[in-house]
């Protein structure tokens, strides 16, 4: 049976996908799932984890390619042993200030209003939104970093809605109307942060099916009509970054990611209790659990005071994504730094939504792997909120086995087409 499984991901087509293996390549930790997707739902069979060295990634970046390979290697081989099979298909995920997450609208007056809409015509339009998303990109990034050229690229994209004539549709094809909306989520990431989880996936010997914006696959896991609905910010505060997400009538709007997380908190009480690093992390995931013991005053003290720098990039984060618009009162926390209590504490502060454009305060939810219901984990080993990220990057797969949305196939062979 294994062989037989082996055989079958090996000549499968990206869209027929039965087993794939889900990558997070943290700050922290390289975690691996190895899962099986049935009925248009995941079944982890399979996790490993192993710890990176304090140079081997920098705020959610690869900063050493041999290191993280190596590091990628051990949770790969543990999570293949449990699952008794090895997928040749790896979906990996992708963090960092630098990558740019955001969806553009663009609209189209057809001249002739009566003619249906054929699929070499949505095919233009889904161009135009693609050429405009990625002018936007590479003005952002380069005006962030200060060079005056950034080979920027496109990551992933997902289509976020379509309407003609004000009425959403799901396949415009053979529609007639006058004015045509459509709304695409890009993620787009300088070459260099690419290109690194690239080798990392050849290195690997792997095949690369996609790579993940992490905030993007955060917002899309969970599988709530009240998500859909009233809309919700999620909020992943990983090792070396924190991943904002807003999604806002049914799409995600755009993402963001900031360079502080759960290291910087280690640091400070390193720092400041004169402690080794490893130590430090010791304390603070024991701080984290209540059993800090003689030292908890202390750590409290230490992890307020970085909260509250924490909680002000929230801010301008969450402001520069609200783009002058209300905010959803719902917010999702999850990776392994929302542990520490202050963190779900300042977002539910009044004082926190006081600064920003909501109706009221927000309802703060630290996100577990049991409510998710698109991904079942067999293991279980998926205990907490860190786990949450993995499992979306491994949802992602699994979308992209299941979707046969015509936008969806469109959008697909436009990409195909700007990359030749």
């Amino acid at each position: 049976m294994t062989a037989l499984r082996r055989l079958w991901t090996r000549d499968a087509a990206p869209d027929a996908l039965t087993a794939c293996t889900a990558l997070d390549v943290g700050t922290e930790f390289a975690k691996a799932l190895v899962f099986e997707i049935e009925g248009g739902k995941g079944i982890v069979r399979g996790v490993g984890r192993k710890r990176q060295g304090l140079a081997h990634m920098q705020s959610g970046t690869v900063a050493d390619i041999s290191a993280v390979v190596d590091n990628c290697a051990v949770a790969l081989q543990e999570a293949e042993e449990m699952a008794g099979f090895r997928p040749e298909q790896v979906v990996i995920g992708i963090a960092g200030e630098l990558v740019k997450g955001f969806t553009t609208v663009h609209d189209q007056q057809r001249v002739k209003a009566d003619a249906p809409i054929t699929e070499a015509e949505l095919g233009k339009l889904i161009e135009g939104v693609q050429r405009q998303a990625m002018r936007e990109a590479e003005r952002s990034v380069t005006w962030e970093t200060g060079l005056q050229s950034v080979d920027v690229r496109l990551v992933h994209a997902a289509v976020v809605g379509a309407w003609i004539d004000g009425y959403a549709v799901t396949n415009p094809i053979g529609f007639q109307g006058r004015n045509v909306r459509i709304a695409i989520f890009d993620a787009f990431a300088p070459l260099v942060h690419l290109g690194a989880l690239q080798t990392v996936a050849a290195k690997l010997d792997l095949e690369l099916v996609a790579v993940v914006a992490e905030p993007y696959a955060v917002a899309r896991v969970l599988d709530s009509e009240q998500v859909r609905q009233g809309g919700a910010l999620f909020v992943d505060v990983g090792g070396g970054t924190t991943d904002v997400a807003l999604v806002r009538q049914g799409g995600i709007e755009g993402t963001r990611m900031f360079a502080l997380g759960g290291r910087a908190f280690t640091k400070s009480i390193a720092d400041r209790l004169e402690l080794p690093f490893p130590r430090a992390e010791a304390l603070k995931v024991d701080y984290a659990r209540g059993i800090a013991g003689d030292r908890d005053a202390a750590v409290r003290e230490i992890v307020g005071d970085d909260v509250a720098v924490w909680a002000a990039g929230v801010e301008l984060v969450m402001e520069e994504l609200a783009a002058g618009d209300l905010l959803p009162g719902r917010i999702y926390l999850c990776g392994g730094g929302s542990r520490l209590p202050e963190i779900s504490e300042a977002l539910a502060d009044p004082a926190f939504a006081a600064q920003l454009p909501f109706s009221r305060p927000p309802e703060v939810t630290i996100l577990s792997p049991e409510q998710i219901e698109t991904v079942r984990d067999e293991t279980r080993l998926l205990e907490d909120q860190q786990d949450v990220t993995p499992m979306g990057l491994a949802y992602q797969a699994i979308e992209l086995g299941w979707s046969q949305n015509a936008l969806d196939a469109s959008l697909r062979r436009v990409i195909k087409a700007m990359r030749l």
